[in-house]
Order: C-alpha cells, then structure tokens, then sequence
C-alpha cells in the first residue's frame, strides 16, 4: 500500500489499537504494510477455505464470523467472531495443511492482505512482532478452549449468560451508569448467537426473551446492552465468577 494514502493511515490508526500490533515500532509497521493489499468483502459474502492458504487477511474494518458445518446435518458452530485487527485462520501462518473453515463476512468490511508466504518470512525476520504475535496466538486457544469447555460443561443459558459477559465493554473507573454495551455480538441474529453457542435459534431466543422481560437485557434499534451485569453473573455459573475474582451466588430460576 502507498503511505500517502488516507486509507493507509486509517490502517496504522486501527492496527495501533489491537493487540497484535500495539507498541510496535512505526518502522516495524511500516514495513509490514508495504507488503500487503487493500480488499473488501461484502456483507454475506461466504469465503472458500482454500484462498487463506494462499494469501494472509487482517480485518480493518466490520465482523467475520468463522463457522465449520456438518454438510450431513446442516448444523453449525461458529470457532471465532473476528472484528478490527484481527487476523484470519492465524493458523496458516503456522501450518501449512488445509483448514476446514468457512468465513463469513458480517457486515461490509475491508481488509489488508498478504501472500502467506511473505507473512512467514516477515515474521522471521520481526522478533518485535513476536512478542504480540504470540500472546495474541495464546489468546485465540484460549477462547477455543472456552469454547469447547463451555459445550461439555453447561447448559445452553449459561453458556449464552457467558457468551454474552466476554463481549461486555468495561466501564471506565469513573462511569456511573448501569447500563453496559457489547462489542462485536450487539446486534447479532439469534441464529448466530445460537452458533456460537451450539444451539438452535427458538432456545437462544427464549433465553433472550426471559432475560429482556426480567431487565437484565434491554434491546432497541436492534442493538442489545447489559442493564443487570449482576443477575447475567448469576445465570453465568460460580465458575465464571471465581474466575473474575466474585463470589458465587445462588442461580436464580430459569425457564426449561
């Protein structure tokens, strides 16, 4: 890309804010970005797998959602929800064996791409990279491991009462309000919240409903925000809350 760009300068202003790229030397970045292209996609667009063993794609702006599928079933589960600064299949930098993976684009969004080749060498040549590279790599199994716990371990109103606090934006220490926003689920389907948590669209939307008629969610032009963060900890399981340092608390009662 051509520094003098203004989409060029966007890209470094979003890249700076992520965790793969915070802290990093200008030069660093700079010399990244000399290497890769703009792309966009389009809202719905549905990517074949085989494309990001060619090439290298970060997300500048919008959502993918990464699903696999059963194509015997139909069923799906959605592996990752990706938004700015991420980056797509990381697994390809790694590991050069096809990855059944099937990305979809949430909204319109735009996106910097490398050929995969090219990212590999520039990793090995950008030991400051690879101090946010591997944290960032780290969190990713993390969430994947959220993932797979949550499905053998909880019911599906938990784990949608879990889904739902990992995507809370924090408060600012001064912030006297209730209310808490969501980043990247706010205004998401019912069926794709369903995905994420391995369930089907009629329970997730029971679930909602319950929630929204007891206050704990309050939805409006389409976007959801967390009105009783203390009730959805108690749906979420004592083992959410020891994680966070909270104590546990009895559940209140929820609808079969």
């Amino acid at each position: 890309m051509k520094r003098d760009l203004l989409y060029y300068k966007h890209c470094k202003s979003v890249l700076y804010q992520t965790a793969l790229f915070n802290g990093l030397p200008e030069d660093v970045l700079d010399d990244m970005l000399s290497l890769f292209r703009r792309d966009t996609w389009r809202r719905g667009a549905q990517l074949n797998a085989e494309m990001f063993q060619q090439r290298f794609y970060l997300l500048i702006d919008g959502r993918v959602e990464v699903i696999r599928s059963n194509p015997h079933t139909g069923r799906s589960i959605t592996l990752a929800l990706l938004g700015p600064g991420d980056g797509i299949d990381v697994v390809t930098l790694l590991n050069t064996d096809p990855h059944e993976i099937q990305p979809i684009a949430i909204d319109d969004v735009s996106l910097i791409s490398v050929p995969i080749k090219d990212a590999r060498n520039w990793i090995d040549h950008h030991p400051e990279f690879n101090r946010n590279f591997l944290p960032y790599l780290g969190e990713q199994m993390r969430k994947l491991e959220d993932l797979s716990t949550d499905l053998a371990l909880y019911d599906t109103m938990t784990r949608l009462a879990r889904l739902i606090l990992r995507h809370v934006i924090p408060h600012h220490p001064q912030s006297n309000t209730t209310k808490h926003s969501l980043k990247l689920i706010h205004d998401l389907h019912d069926e794709s919240l369903a995905r994420m948590v391995g369930s089907v669209r009629q329970v997730i939307n029971r679930h909602l409903q319950h929630w929204r008629k007891q206050g704990v969610l309050h939805k409006q032009n389409f976007h959801t925000e967390v009105r009783e963060l203390e009730t959805l900890h108690e749906y979420a399981d004592d083992a959410y809350s020891h994680s966070r340092g909270k104590l546990p608390r009895k559940k209140t009662g929820t609808p079969s």
